[in-house]
């Protein structure tokens, strides 16, 4: 029997073993970490949002990376939920198109399909820190996992806590995009007075940056702000785009002036409460808006939010970067490593938020794993 040899468990890894077993390899998965799919695990604590309901064409355009789009096409949206019902896991979508699992958590899915790679035969090896080719770090000593097709799915260089660490790039660096973070907050350098706001939720906000508007919600964090709203803009502003926020997108700006004629001749801080603005929207207010030359209705409509780039990579969702599709067959097989396929946060591909990291993940995996039974 052929052999299979997948290294990293995480969604990625683990659906390319589940294709290679089903193709009849003898399949087996090697983990750094005591522990399996610990990002995964993590990503369930918030809720697992799985992937988006939207049309196909919009979907796959969010990735801005057209090599992906055989993979999506192979393994969709419509094909994660299929997968998550299949393990017992029923889904819903929310008000925006994001597809959860009703559990609203990762431990039932993933033990589901750890039962269901059990029955297939796949054997998990945890503790096991490649060093490069088939060999591995193991508490008891260096080990060689023999195989005939291998396929990497290491993740990328956020959270290395939890495994993804972007260490195996220095086996390969002349075929690697640098890393970037990516679904990541904002440090901002705040004033003492908004310490009493930190752990916040900034509601109903427009976040604007290079043209784009996105209506969503983002935390008040000691760090900065961080949160969905502004993860969904967090691309455009890694590349240098500036952020502003609507603080009353739903009232126009000549109402807003109106309201503002009416307080007459009340102090600022009562005239802001007249508006029913929240006591974060205040803060905001008078942290980046008071000396501004505009006047408070245009401020309060197109509030600039000074910040100083995004936070450290290891704190992002995800990252940008990784093995270039270049390197890469259509197969995912490395040009340079003959029966060596790789899928996941590895390679050069960015999500944006809101499902689409998990899907992609899923989707290589079972794209690298197919070729790699084929090759075997």
């Amino acid at each position: 029997m052929k052999r299979g040899l997948v290294i990293g468990a995480g969604p990625a890894g683990l659906m390319a073993a589940e294709e290679m077993a089903r193709a009849g390899l003898s399949v087996t998965v090697a983990e750094a970490k005591p522990s399996v799919a610990r990002k995964f695990l993590m990503a369930g604590k918030s809720g697992l949002n799985i992937t988006k309901d939207e049309p196909f064409e919009a979907f796959v355009a969010a990735y801005e990376q057209p090599a992906l789009q055989p993979m999506l096409e192979a393994f969709g949206p419509t094909d994660v939920i299929a997968w998550a019902q299949e393990l017992e896991q029923e889904v819903f979508t929310g008000s925006s198109g994001r597809v959860f699992p009703k559990a609203m958590k990762a431990s039932p899915l993933l033990r589901a399909w750890l039962a269901r790679l059990e029955a297939l035969g796949v054997a998990l090896k945890t503790r096991h820190r490649w060093l490069g080719g088939h060999s591995f770090a193991t508490p008891e000593g260096q080990v060689e996992l023999a195989a005939d097709v291998t396929v990497l799915a290491m993740g990328g260089s956020s959270w290395a806590r939890l495994g993804s660490d972007g260490a195996w790039a220095g086996q390969m660096p002349d075929l690697v995009a640098p890393f970037q973070p990516a679904n990541m907050g904002f440090a901002v350098e705040w004033s003492a007075h908004m310490e009493p706001f930190f752990g916040a939720p900034l509601k109903q906000v427009e976040l604007r940056a290079g043209g784009v508007k996105h209506r969503g919600e983002c935390v008040v964090s000691r760090r900065g702000l961080e949160g969905s709203g502004v993860y969904a803009l967090s691309k455009i502003m890694r590349d240098g785009a500036a952020l502003w926020l609507d603080l009353m997108p739903d009232v126009a700006l000549d109402e807003v002036e109106a309201r503002l004629k009416k307080a007459g001749k009340q102090s600022l801080p009562n005239a802001l409460k007249r508006l029913k603005l929240d006591p974060v929207k205040r803060a905001l207010f008078f942290e980046f808006g008071r000396n501004r030359d505009t006047s408070i209705a245009q401020t309060l409509k197109n509030l600039p939010v000074l910040h100083a780039g995004p936070r450290p990579m290891d704190e992002a969702i995800s990252t940008a970067g990784g093995l270039r599709f270049e390197a890469l067959t259509e197969g995912l097989m490395l040009k340079t490593q003959p029966n060596t396929f790789a899928a996941g946060e590895m390679l050069d591909w960015e999500a944006p938020t809101g499902g689409y990291l998990i899907t992609a993940c899923l989707a290589t995996g079972k794209w690298a794993g197919h070729h790699a039974a084929q090759s075997a």
